[in-house]
């Protein structure tokens, strides 16, 4: 394919796979297309998503803490609490995507988590922060709909990419709040209202996302093209199943046989000769199978779900930590040289890299994936992720342990760091489509959940160090169990031999 037939796949129809109807490119410029609208709507609406859930840590460092008389260890514990909310919901939306549609579930979560958003200048304490931080968490369970959407759509050669993008440029709200909420709260300070009043105010502003894209996605993104989740499964299983079998799945007895006893000749019945039946596609794998203990225990249990839960966890748990607490790492290394608006400007860069970072990673391992051998297609994008983790593991040891750090370095250092690590989100869910595409949405959303598990433990690690202040030892200590998470489940099979 010539330069300028990849070229125009941004916005040709994309050409379908003929079993399942998922696209086999992205339609980035084409809305008007199906699968365009899928996919401008899973990112968009993920983006409004993260940008909200991320509205408190550009302001909490310095004009809520001074408001409401914070410690840093509170401001620590509600970076903890946020997270856990967004790892129960997590948890939650994996299989109602498989129940009743990541859609519905994509909307339910936009509704929901922009309530407490609006609630949020009400709060005047520290009870307060951590019930509205916990409620705003539900927008992080965004993510799992955004990624199973896609999955639905888009086929394995570009599955990859497609998850890469949209998480990315979702992934990248974290750079829009850090951008917008200063930039807001010095805006309304400059025409006269006080910093406790115009932290409070700041927050209109993320409040109308939520509804604003539930609002514009539900009535024009159709249902996924392989099965509809409120009825029984396509016309593709009802004609199958009045398809012809090969004969010699059903061979007629040359006489009836009154009793049930094993026939004790070796010889094989003559077949009477007829002609080969038309081929028929064989029913697609991906048809989501209803959610059950019957079916999920087996996938929870199994060693590529460990797999997926724990190098997520270490890559976009890390991601969470490190995002929460970033502008203040760089105020408490630099307290002469930044602002706090200047000091969330740096800590932006960080989020906005996703545009490129988390795509890249997809984009990558779909390469891997279609240049390698077949027998070793799957076991490049798997690679892929643990290079991705121990090269994120080896640079936040180098961050932690850089003595006498220049500005320059350190930004440069957290932005190389940044490539790996956002690029490891990607190549995770690049791979994870193949290893349980029944069951999509429960992997889905356990490693999601996994995500903000890390993200948990991550911000417990740092709350601790030093109580809370020592970001640099923080950092070495994640890196060190990036290094050894990855390196403890590289064995594991991409896809289970079952």
């Amino acid at each position: 394919m010539g330069f300028k037939s990849r070229l125009s796949t941004l916005w040709a129809p994309p050409q379908l796979n003929p079993v399942t109807k998922k696209a086999r490119s992205i339609p980035l410029l084409n809305p008007l297309d199906r699968h365009g609208r899928v996919f401008f709507f899973s990112w968009m609406g993920f983006m409004i998503a993260f940008w909200a859930w991320y509205t408190f840590p550009p302001l909490l460092t310095v004009t809520i803490r001074e408001d409401l008389h914070l410690t840093k260890t509170q401001v620590a514990n509600s970076n903890i609490v946020s997270l856990s909310a967004t790892l129960l919901i997590r948890l939650i939306s994996g299989p109602l995507c498989d129940a009743i549609g990541p859609r519905k579930v994509f909307a339910l979560v936009l509704l929901l988590g922009s309530i407490p958003v609006g609630l949020a200048p009400l709060i005047h304490n520290a009870a307060g922060l951590y019930t509205i931080r916990f409620f705003i968490g539900i927008l992080g369970a965004s993510f799992v709909p955004c990624q199973v959407w896609c999955t639905l759509w888009f086929d394995r050669n570009v599955v990859g990419t497609a998850n890469g993008l949209a998480g990315g440029w979702g992934n990248a709200g974290g750079g829009v709040t850090y951008f917008i909420m200063p930039a807001v709260f010095d805006s309304l300070v400059g025409k006269g209202l006080t910093p406790g009043k115009a932290w409070r105010v700041t927050f209109v502003v993320p409040l109308g996302g939520g509804p604003t894209a539930t609002k514009q996605s539900k009535p024009t993104s159709p249902s996924p093209p392989l099965t509809q989740p409120t009825r029984p499964p396509t016309p593709i299983r009802s004609s199958l199943s009045q398809a012809p079998l090969p004969p010699a799945l059903h061979p007629p007895p040359a006489h009836p046989t009154p009793t049930l006893a094993p026939r004790k000749s070796k010889a094989p019945l003559p077949l009477p000769p007829s002609p080969r039946p038309k081929p028929c596609h064989p029913l697609p794998p991906e048809i989501p199978l209803p959610p059950s203990l019957h079916t999920a225990i087996p996938i929870l249990l199994s060693p590529q779900c460990l797999f997926h839960v724990l190098t997520y966890a270490c890559s976009f748990g890390g991601e969470l930590a490190i995002n929460a607490v970033l502008s203040s790492y760089y105020l408490s290394l630099f307290p002469t040289k930044l602002t706090q608006t200047t000091a969330s400007n740096y800590a932006a860069i960080f989020g906005f890299l996703n545009f490129l970072t988390r795509p890249l990673g997809g984009v990558i391992a779909d390469l891997l994936y279609n240049l390698a051998p077949a027998r070793y297609k799957l076991w490049s994008k798997k690679l892929w992720i643990t290079t991705c983790g121990v090269l994120t593991g080896s640079l936040l040891i180098l961050i932690g342990l850089y003595k006498s750090p220049s500005l320059a370095v350190t930004i440069a250092l957290v932005c190389v760091m940044a490539f790996f690590h956002e690029a490891g989100n990607g190549a995770n869910f690049a791979l994870l489509p193949h290893v349980f595409p029944q069951a999509n949405g429960l992997l889905s959303g356990v490693t999601g959940a996994g995500g903000n598990l890390g993200g948990v433990v991550f911000a417990i690690v740092l709350r601790f160090m030093d109580g809370g202040t020592n970001y640099s030892k923080g950092f070495w200590v994640i890196g060190i169990v990036h290094v050894v998470v990855n390196l403890a489940v590289c064995w594991v099979r991409p896809v289970a031999e079952s």
